[in-house]
């Protein structure tokens, strides 16, 4: 296998809504010419399907890796899920990488999914990994549901890595005794990073493992020298949309040490409330010009936002900082090639 230039860099494949599921091709080959260590597939339950655009991805590179950030442990069967990933696996000769994730709370509800726990999310990644050895899964019977007896051959000998998405601070001390890497959030400030690989760590050390194995990838918004319209639209909006989901703002606003007040008076705005759907996806720019004003500009700053010598400093400065690699996201490889040659020059 290839060894790709920049290994601690990556970027999202299709950010964000699409109806062009295969854009995910070209920004797969694009993101390796440009020397991509990987590129993440944030599943949607639209035209966005973990298996088949990461296969797609695999089918046309030859050296990046591909990874989901994420995909959910309980929307298809286990065994169903560990033959995707096993699949994904041997089609690339090893370039496949696991990100589970428990679920938004809300989109469970609307699906009939319940909750997951921590040892619902223990159990199905022991099973994955008891699969992905060639090993056998019998009588089990637990929060994975019940699972009389699971084979996929014993010639199967896939060392496939997962990694945790989340950032719940509880979550992320899990995820330091369970995963082999954590795929962070976008927007986490420096502060926030650093805490973050704390709970990682004390996770580790609970667990007696060593936390320098645990791989922190960090998640960077990255717009380069965007008009008004992009910034509104990339940013604004991006980070509105976090701050609707119930629950899924409160970890990142205690994360970052934020103002909760701050999240409250926004969800409190007719402008707002009036929104049926994400805000990234309904609001028009006049709405997100009247958002803008409930955003503090510090929430907004933890992105790479500016030059393309500008964006590769800050991706730099989370390298510095604590992270092992950096996911671009809310930009396609096209858009930001001009920041990874920057990002050449810092690097040296």
């Amino acid at each position: 296998m290839a060894t790709q230039e920049f290994p601690e860099l990556g970027c999202y494949l299709l950010p964000g809504h699409t109806q062009t599921p295969a854009d995910a091709k070209h920004e797969a080959r694009r993101a390796e010419e440009l020397g991509l260590g990987k590129v993440w597939l944030s599943e949607r339950f639209d035209v966005k399907d973990a298996g088949v655009i990461c296969s797609a991805a695999l089918a046309v590179t030859d050296s990046i890796e591909v990874a989901t950030a994420a995909t959910n442990i309980h929307t298809r069967h286990p065994h169903v899920l560990a033959t995707m990933c096993s699949s994904l696996h041997y089609l690339s000769g090893g370039r496949f990488t696991l990100g589970l994730a428990r679920g938004v709370a809300i989109r469970n509800q609307l699906m009939g999914l319940a909750p997951v726990g921590n040892k619902q999310m223990a159990d199905g990644l022991d099973i994955l990994r008891t699969l992905w050895r060639g090993e056998k899964v019998m009588g089990y019977d637990g929060p994975m549901g019940n699972l009389p007896y699971l084979s996929s051959g014993d010639w199967l000998d896939a060392d496939i890595p997962v990694y945790f998405v989340g950032f719940g601070s509880r979550s992320l001390a899990f995820a330091g005794e369970h995963f082999d890497g954590v795929h962070l959030h976008t927007f986490i400030t420096p502060r926030g990073l650093q805490r973050a690989r704390a709970a990682v760590e004390e996770g580790a050390h609970r667990a007696g493992r060593a936390a320098g194995d645990i791989r922190i990838c960090s998640v960077m918004a990255t717009v380069l020298q965007p008009d008004r319209e992009d910034y509104l639209r990339k940013l604004v909006g991006r980070m509105a949309t976090y701050m609707q989901a119930p629950g899924y703002a409160e970890m990142l606003v205690a994360l970052n040490e934020w103002d909760p007040k701050v999240l409250d008076n926004f969800r409190a705005q007719p402008v707002v409330t009036s929104m049926m759907g994400g805000i990234d996806s309904v609001a028009t720019l006049e709405q997100l010009e009247e958002i803008e004003k409930l955003i503090p500009e510090e929430w907004l700053s933890a992105a790479a936002v500016g030059s393309a010598e500008d964006c590769a400093a800050r991706i730099a400065q989370e390298l510095e900082g604590g992270a092992d690699e950096v996911c671009i996201h809310g930009s396609t490889p096209d858009e930001f090639c001009p920041v990874i040659d920057a990002y050449r020059t810092i690097r040296g």
